[in-house]
């Protein structure tokens, strides 16, 4: 079976992410997350990041905590946010920040880190209708994330990896891409062309 695709997921909104579904049992899942950095009573410690907003961000943890209990995060270029804890779920937690963060800065990445390697595209939460071209036949589909290289939509449509599409959405121009997988009725689309990042985030505010 196809393994789905689990990586941190971006909002702008003001909102603590919620707690995560239950998975299907005979699902497989490929982590790819966003690693950030706790600092407990004096203590540090890796988290894996599975969702941000501005308001907060739910991760999975290696330690015990308790509701309400004081923490900061790092999240980029040694910059510490505080907040809370607001609710734990086995090792997953939900943690509020004291004041919003600026999520476009967050989401901005140099193209190739010092090292040589080039970190995968961050992902943006959305939920929109869109139409999505296959040959002929127009399909409107929801769209539930996005990123500068491709977008996760859910669709009654069945789609075959490797199908040519044109995705439009609201107030965008028309994107063609290609499907990378199908499941259960959500579909990865990649772009044939990386969209600029600013003009992805001048669409996602202004839609």
């Amino acid at each position: 079976m196809t393994s789905a695709l689990e990586e941190t997921t971006f909002s702008f909104s003001r909102d603590v992410p919620a707690r995560p579904p239950e998975r299907r049992r005979e699902a497989r899942y490929l982590t790819i997350l966003r690693v950030g950095t706790l600092i407990v009573d004096g203590r540090r410690e890796l988290c894996l990041i599975r969702n941000i907003s501005a308001g907060g961000l739910m991760a999975h943890v290696y330690s015990t905590f308790e509701e309400g209990q004081r923490l900061s995060v790092e999240l980029k270029t040694n910059d510490q946010v505080s907040g809370s804890v607001t609710w734990c779920d086995g090792s997953n937690i939900g943690v509020g920040f004291d004041e919003p963060i600026d999520v476009e800065e967050l989401l901005t990445v140099e193209p190739v880190l010092p090292n040589g390697w080039k970190p995968r595209l961050p992902r943006v939460e959305i939920d929109r209708l869109a139409t999505l071209r296959v040959g002929a036949a127009i399909h409107w589909v929801n769209t539930r994330d996005i990123s500068q290289g491709g977008i996760k939509i859910e669709t009654d449509q069945p789609l075959e990896p490797g199908q040519e599409v044109v995705l439009s959405l609201e107030k965008f121009r028309p994107i063609p891409g290609a499907v990378r997988w199908y499941q259960d009725g959500f579909a990865g689309i990649a772009f044939n062309q990386v969209i600029p990042f600013r003009e992805l985030m001048i669409w996602l505010k202004e839609s």
